[in-house]
């Protein structure tokens, strides 16, 4: 009877050893699993990013407004007969009041 608590114990032991220790362990599980939310965070922030880049795509594909758009927001480019002008805003002042 010793002899088979004894094997029972060892068994148990190495049960235990396992799961806490081994492939598999109740710690890599958890490690992996925070490596998988990562991993969907990033994947939804490509999908995202793939979906504004989709969009100008289309945008690009079906006319030159989003061309003139670009070009007006990106480059500051004008159309000719246009004539630019740039606000300044006002400098902040540095304290000196009358």
């Amino acid at each position: 009877m010793k002899m088979l608590l004894a094997v029972l114990i060892l068994i148990l032991f190495g049960l235990q050893y396992k799961l806490w220790f081994g492939d598999g362990s109740l710690s890599e599980v958890v490690q992996l699993s925070r490596e998988l939310e990562s991993q969907k965070q990033r994947l939804r922030e490509l999908e995202e990013r793939n979906k504004i880049l989709e969009a100008q795509v289309l945008d690009l594909q079906n006319g030159l407004d989003a061309f003139e758009e670009k070009a007006r927001n990106d480059l500051g480019m004008i159309k000719q007969g246009e004539t630019f002008i740039q606000l300044i805003p006002p400098a902040a002042d540095s304290g000196n009041e009358r």
